[in-house]
């Protein structure tokens, strides 16, 4: 025998049990957005710094085509390396390309970092900015 459905059978979320799951999502979402952001600029400036190392063996293998690394600027080393060319996580550049002396650098995008690497006659240097920031020690260097 079947009953006619009342008004008190009807199932369903009331508005205040509603009203506690989004709140609930939303503290979730505050929580994580934050955290996920953070591991974005790591991975930009780890970018950058991967950048700077394809940037110094580029200019290396320049310099054994041509004898010094005088003129190695980046169009000449994008030619070499095509991987130069993407912008998307970080933005090299060449500062100074002497018979002897090379500089060079990456922006990390996002955070700003920005990445130098300097080979003075073989010594290298490695220095960065937004010290104690990101990837970048205290120190300002990497």
């Amino acid at each position: 025998m079947h009953l006619p459905r009342s008004a008190k059978d009807d199932q369903g979320f009331t508005l205040i049990e509603l009203l506690v799951v989004i709140l609930i999502i939303g503290i979730l979402a505050a929580i994580a957005i934050p955290a996920f952001l953070s591991q974005t600029g790591k991975a930009n400036d780890s970018a950058a710094k991967t950048q700077v190392g394809t940037l110094q063996t580029t200019l290396q293998a320049y310099a054994t085509e041509h004898g010094s690394y005088a003129g190695g600027g980046l169009v000449e080393l994008q030619k070499i390396e095509p991987t130069l060319n993407d912008t998307s996580t970080a933005t090299a550049a060449v500062l100074k390309s002497e018979p002897e002396v090379f500089e060079v650098a990456s922006t990390a995008k996002g955070t700003g970092n920005v990445y130098k690497l300097k080979n003075d006659k073989g010594t290298i240097t490695r220095t960065c900015t937004t010290a104690g920031k990101g990837s970048c020690s205290a120190l300002g260097t990497w």
